[in-house]
């Protein structure tokens, strides 16, 4: 594979979206990265930030704060604003008890009813049922990648100076059928492969704490080998308007201190947040990073 440059990358045209749109906005970097983006389109978007979960640079700019679980709060705020759109962007740390929804006003019963069955699944049922209730009141809920589409991966190909030697490919290949294992069974998104064995599997803790493991146990000669793979690619059958893998520069600094030598992730349905600068992390570490395709089947 030929190495891309990050000044020579295309910009795809973001869709046509009309109306005004609201941003669920949870923690990290992408909820302000879709508003910016609405911004540039010249739209004024309108900012929900969960609480406990959004980020204080967030919460300084929000229009509105509620719990993940106040559905008729929501939707009472979306219709007050004249909302046509809802992106549901950024993480979400803790998962609410049933009983915080359970409210006078808190949407009809039917849409209450499937709200609440939606917190027994995993986290992509869970994301399936929250955009089918949001639906079912009219609003129409898109992608942060339809607003941002260049925050997409590139098609495949390697996108930093370092490529991955043979080894490299191997574990690449290794963590590619894990991460797709327990995609499938809706656990996680990512593994580590070091020596062309799985070391690590990504699980509701998230991608930075699964580094962590890892290098603790490169700290406590676990694992004796250097070097080794982070994958991250979509779960079989990941609903992709909400929670695609993402990979950034926290991603590349953890996989450093990890010991690891690369990242891999599926070209079109990860996103690379800040993605020059995660280029010039992976750059400036010595790391690889690299896109694949989407396997058939």
């Amino acid at each position: 594979m030929t190495a891309k440059s990050d000044k020579a990358r295309p910009t795809p045209a973001p869709p046509v979206i009309t109306g005004r749109t609201a941003i669920i906005a949870g923690n990290g970097s992408l909820p302000l990265a879709v508003a910016d983006g609405l911004r540039q389109r010249g739209q004024s978007p309108f900012l929900i930030a969960i609480k406990g979960e959004a980020d204080p640079e967030l919460l300084a700019r929000k229009d509105a704060e509620i719990s993940i679980v106040e559905l008729g709060g929501l939707i009472r705020i979306l219709k007050a604003h004249d909302i046509a759109n809802v992106v549901l962007a950024g993480g979400v740390r803790h998962r609410p008890e049933f009983s915080a929804a359970l409210k006078p006003g808190n949407g009809n019963l039917s849409a209450l009813f499937r709200f609440l069955r939606a917190f027994r699944l995993g986290d992509d049922g869970l994301l399936r049922a929250v955009i089918a209730t949001i639906e079912s009141y009219g609003f129409r809920v898109v992608g942060a990648h339809e607003i941002v589409p260049d925050i997409l991966a590139p098609a495949a190909g390697v996108l930093t100076r370092k490529k991955p030697d043979r080894e490299g490919g191997a574990n690449i290949a290794a963590a590619k059928v894990a991460a797709r294992a327990i995609g499938a069974l809706d656990i996680g998104q990512g593994a580590v492969a070091i020596g062309g064995r799985v070391v690590a599997l990504e699980g509701v803790e998230g991608t930075d704490a699964m580094l962590q493991r890892v290098a603790d146990l490169r700290s406590a000669r676990r694992i004796n080998r250097q070097g080794g793979a982070l994958v991250k690619c979509a779960k079989p059958q990941q609903e992709v308007r909400a929670d695609l893998p993402a990979i950034g520069v926290s991603t590349v600094e953890n996989a450093a201190k990890a010991g690891l030598s690369g990242i891999a992730v599926e070209a079109g349905r990860t996103l690379i947040l800040g993605y020059r600068e995660t280029i010039a992390a992976a750059n400036a570490a010595g790391l690889f990073i690299e896109t694949f395709d989407q396997e058939a089947g």
